[in-house]
């Protein structure tokens, strides 16, 4: 297997992300760390760039069959997974995070 078949390309993050925008995945955990918020959706683990509460990039995916991808891969190609999105898309992301976000936060330990 060569590199680039281990890796999750630019497209197949980009489409994973769209699947959240349409609510055909759930965001299942989501935790944010200063300028990044982590979420898992049918065992695709996502790591998102945010400024506040804007998405701005995609840092790093993990596929479920263990795939890894980075920005520092798509910058090769010149894409990051966020900049494939439509506005709505982008829009309904930022949203669901939000959601999941004050979700963690109101769950008594």
């Amino acid at each position: 297997m060569t590199a680039t078949a281990a890796t999750v390309s630019a497209r197949e993050a980009y489409q994973v992300l769209k699947d959240m925008a349409l609510e055909t995945r759930v965001i299942s955990a989501c935790a944010a760390a200063d300028d990044t918020v982590s979420v898992e959706t049918d065992g695709w683990r996502m790591v998102l760039l945010t400024q506040g509460a804007v998405l701005v990039g995609c840092q790093h995916c993990r596929s479920p069959d263990g795939r890894h991808g980075s920005l520092d891969s798509w910058q090769r190609y010149g894409t990051n997974p966020v900049a494939l999105m439509s506005t709505w898309e982008h829009a309904q992301v930022e949203r669901l995070l939000s959601v999941s976000q004050r979700q963690l936060h109101d769950t008594p330990v």
